[in-house]
């Protein structure tokens, strides 16, 4: 894992509130992503995970609090002040949300026709860039999202979200429903990426394995609150109840020693 700076840092939530009528999501969460980390955030069923990325990129209110991502509040911005924030970070979405009419190389070069004033031909240079970056092959940038697998549809919404060169990645269960072997090729990407591009990565997971192999450090969410940050060594040894019992389950403790014998 890289150290992580004391810099400023690229996110920071403080006393987010969220609640839909009566129903409350979040109720005093604040947490920090510093420049560089990978930092995942974790926690059951329903506990809020993707309330809060949807939140922190825009695409719901909170109820109260405060959002700073670049330094900058994003609650009330104008529409013109968050398109340009927007720019400044990718997301993957769970589902890829890929254009099913549409190639890899189109779904990569719409962003880029939508928000750069490059030519066709320099945009279809770099599309092709960031479908080869993503590990994926030459002949997938041809092809469409029901064409690929699970591991290749992952890799080409990660091509997409790579488009305009983000500082900030967000990723929503990178690995989820992918078998264990297409699952590790991602995790060795997400790393080669965050060290290659020097990108600044939220996540959000329940995979174990990925947990230990990529995280700088993990927060739990529950209960409304962000129960605990830290190292995954740290929390494994952490005595509050919801935590042993995400992290020591079966599943939890055959993560924890697989990640220990690769040591």
């Amino acid at each position: 894992m890289s150290d992580i700076p004391t810099t400023a840092p690229v996110i920071d939530i403080q006393h987010l509130k969220t609640r839909f009528g009566d129903n409350i999501v979040h109720d005093d969460v604040s947490l920090r992503v510093q420049p560089g980390e990978i930092f995942a955030l974790v926690g059951g069923s329903g506990c809020g995970k993707s309330t809060l990325l949807r939140a922190i990129i825009l695409l719901l209110k909170p109820s109260s609090g405060s959002i700073r991502v670049f330094g900058r509040e994003v609650l009330g911005l104008s529409d013109a002040e968050a398109l340009s924030l927007r720019r400044r970070w990718g997301v993957m979405f769970e589902r890829g949300a890929l254009f099913s009419a549409l190639t890899v190389q189109e779904n990569v070069s719409m962003v880029l026709h939508e928000h750069t004033q490059l030519s066709a031909e320099l945009i279809d240079e770099v599309a092709a860039l960031k479908i080869a970056l993503t590990g994926l092959p030459a002949v997938a940038a041809s092809q469409y999202p029901s064409e690929l697998s699970g591991g290749m549809r992952k890799r080409a919404a990660l091509a997409r979200a790579l488009a305009l060169d983000p500082e900030l990645l967000f990723l929503d269960e990178p690995t989820a429903g992918l078998d264990p072997l297409s699952a590790s090729g991602i995790d060795e990407l997400i790393l080669n990426l965050r060290d290659a591009l020097g990108l600044t990565m939220m996540i959000i997971t329940h995979d174990l394995d990925l947990l230990w192999r990529v995280a700088d450090r993990v927060a739990v969410l529950g209960e409304g609150l962000i129960i605990e940050v830290g190292t995954m060594q740290e929390l494994s040894t952490s005595a509050h109840p919801l935590i042993r019992e995400y992290f020591h389950g079966a599943r939890g403790r055959a993560a924890w020693e697989q990640a220990w014998n690769k040591k």
